[in-house]
């Protein structure tokens, strides 16, 4: 309808809102305070008008049409996926699991075909009772016989009568993959790797749902990128299929059709929306410039599965959280597939409570909030619709840049994919590390009762991370790794395992006094820091005197003991609690009080407060109290 609601107000423009906001700010900097410096290095206003998407064309697109940036389809009914991995009784109790997640609300089923491959027998048994025209069953293979598994599911649904155009099923043949993380193609080489590309899609050209080429633009977020490179690296990995293949004789749009992008879900939950609604209107302009406007081949297939980066293995529940919040903006993305990864996967073998739990995530945000009823629901919303212009652009640009040096191959041999997702991994580690970015229960607020099992710690534990087994870590020219996945939190994790092994676990004793809010504070803040490091931590309300404290502190056998007061406290409390103390436990201030030089010149050393590297600090604590 044309009817405008709100007419009776007044028009206010983004100036006079300008105006309002610089005046509460009293003289402080607007950007510093207000504005949102994102890790792709564009900033996010605190709002956003109708002003702002002037210019962008595309905005009066509907789903389903061309360039498929409000969705590739006219509704919002995407599909609920869940891994199966082979179990040790074998093919027949694989069948049985797969039928079971069918069974149980999923409709497409990934099964991770075990190293060395599977023989057509136990193909067959495998697929018993499984209608592939029905459901739609995917293959994620750690070996290099996807080839025969195409062969297998051709044949089947052929002598079963089935329609080649009604077949739904895909394997994920990943050639550029493979080079990301092993650095090569293989003993093959890369003319045939994409030789058999070429071959895996003449094979299906009868069934256009058979998607035979993989696309894995999630490595790149599980390496480390920010959802501009996560988006660039995965178009340039397309594009090199296209122009690959076509150059082997095959058309275009019958490429294009059967590509499965699969990406990585984060936890930035608008950006994640505007990344995957950049991602159509970035493959659509791609396969437009190769294939021509065909409506079909212009519309990707995507598939989301929350991070597997962003999940940790303390206080592991904490992962149904976040899994929940990546799965709803997927959702609200218009996705074609969505796999919430199980909560207890970083040590964990699967298991049906996990595997249920993250079914069942996804069938509350269909049957019961309703997301799949509503089509773009972000459409409209000034931030969004900017965001995801944003975005799109940036990445086109990376893109262009990557397609200057001749391709993704190209510009993976000379370094620049290794350079930026290197580059991109340590600023985000700096600032989990600095606690600028917060791993809830990881590097803030982390459990502080939770201990891990001696017996069950491993290093295995703390790298892992969902990929091909058969791909290693790519190395550089130096020997170097030169694109490793891995888990955001894996450095705390590390940190708090060695204290879990140790012999004893170190006491930290608040000794709070003085001002009982700034005490009270203080020890807050401290509490969290060391209980990030698996230390026992020992709060108190507040001591009447300095005295007092110490004799408490040396009574329960206080390792590190923490001055909390204000800091105009600090000045003449700090030196006399550490004369009493003298040197049976390490003195710590919380804090970055104005009298720190004074301090330091009587030799109170060891301040903590938000500038501190909690991770560093934390190392030296350890090291200090023999821990490693």
């Amino acid at each position: 309808m044309d009817h405008k609601l709100f007419t009776e107000f007044p028009p206010v423009t983004p100036e006079q809102w300008d105006e309002v906001i610089i005046k509460d700010l009293k003289g402080a900097d607007y950007d510093k305070k207000l504005v949102k410096k994102t890790p792709e290095g564009f900033g996010v206003r605190p709002f956003y008008s109708a002003k702002d998407l002037e210019g962008l064309g595309y905005l009066d697109s509907a789903p389903g049409v061309y360039p498929f940036l409000r969705g590739t389809q006219t509704n919002n009914r995407w599909k609920v996926a869940q891994t199966v991995y082979p179990s040790r009784e074998g093919v027949a109790a694989d069948n049985v699991a797969i039928a079971k997640a069918y069974d149980k609300g999923a409709n497409t089923v990934i099964y991770r075909v075990k190293e060395g491959g599977v023989t057509k027998s136990d193909f067959l048994a495998l697929t018993e009772n499984i209608d592939p025209t029905n459901v739609e069953l995917r293959f994620n293979l750690c070996c290099d016989d996807y080839p025969s598994v195409v062969e297998y599911i051709l044949e089947k649904a052929k002598d079963e009568k089935r329609n080649p155009k009604d077949l739904r099923a895909s394997v994920d043949y990943d050639p550029l993959r493979r080079l990301t993380l092993a650095g090569d193609f293989g003993p093959q080489g890369a003319d045939e790797a994409f030789a058999v590309a070429a071959r895996l899609v003449t094979a299906t050209l009868a069934s256009p749902d058979f998607s035979v080429i993989g696309v894995s633009p999630y490595v790149f977020h599980n390496a480390g990128a920010n959802i501009v490179q996560e988006l660039a690296f995965g178009m340039s990995m397309g594009s090199e299929y296209l122009s690959r293949l076509s150059k082997l004789g095959l058309e275009c749009d019958k490429v294009a059709e059967r590509m499965l992008f699969s990406f990585s879900i984060g936890t930035d939950y608008f950006s994640e929306i505007a990344k995957f609604r950049a991602a159509r209107l970035l493959w659509a302009e791609i396969v437009g410039t190769y294939c021509g406007r065909s409506l079909e081949a212009g519309k990707i297939k995507i598939h989301a599965r929350t991070s597997a980066r962003n999940q940790t293995l303390y206080d592991p529940y904490v992962n149904m959280l976040r899994g929940t919040t990546e799965a709803m903006s997927a959702a609200l993305a218009g996705v074609d597939s969505i796999e919430v990864t199980p909560f207890d996967s970083p040590y964990a073998e699967n298991n049906e409570f996990s595997s249920r739990v993250a079914r069942n995530t996804q069938l509350l945000l269909k049957e019961e909030s309703y997301l799949d009823r509503v089509t773009d629901p972000a459409a409209g919303s000034y931030y969004v619709e900017k965001l995801t212009s944003v975005i799109a652009s940036e990445a086109w640009k990376l893109f262009l840049e990557i397609e200057e040096q001749g391709g993704y191959a190209e510009a993976f041999g000379k370094g620049l994919i290794a350079e930026r997702l290197n580059d991109s991994a340590r600023k985000r580690e700096a600032n989990v590390a600095t606690r600028r970015e917060t791993v809830l229960g990881t590097n803030q607020y982390p459990n502080f009762n939770e201990r891990l099992d001696k017996k069950t710690l491993n290093s295995d534990m703390f790298d892992k991370v969902e990929h091909c087994p058969h791909c290693g870590n790519a190395k550089s020219a130096d020997g170097s790794v030169a694109v490793s996945m891995s888990r955001l939190a894996r450095h705390f994790e590390q940190l708090r395992a060695a204290t879990d092994r140790a012999e004893k676990q170190p006491v930290v004793f608040m000794l709070t006094f003085g001002n009982l809010a700034m005490c009270r504070a203080r020890a807050q803040f401290s509490c969290n820091f060391f209980a990030c490091a698996g230390f026992k931590v020992t709060d108190n309300n507040r001591f009447a005197t300095v005295e007092d404290g110490v004799e408490a502190a040396i009574a329960a056998g206080a390792d590190i003991v923490v001055a909390c007061s204000s800091d105009d406290e600090y000045t003449a409390a700090v030196p006399a609690i550490n004369d009493k103390l003298d040197g049976r436990a390490i003195l710590v201030v919380a804090g970055e009080p104005a009298s720190k030089a004074e301090l330091e010149a009587q030799g109170v050393t060891r301040f903590i407060s938000v500038r501190s590297n909690v991770l560093d600090t934390l190392k030296a604590y350890q090291k200090e109290l023999s821990i490693n």
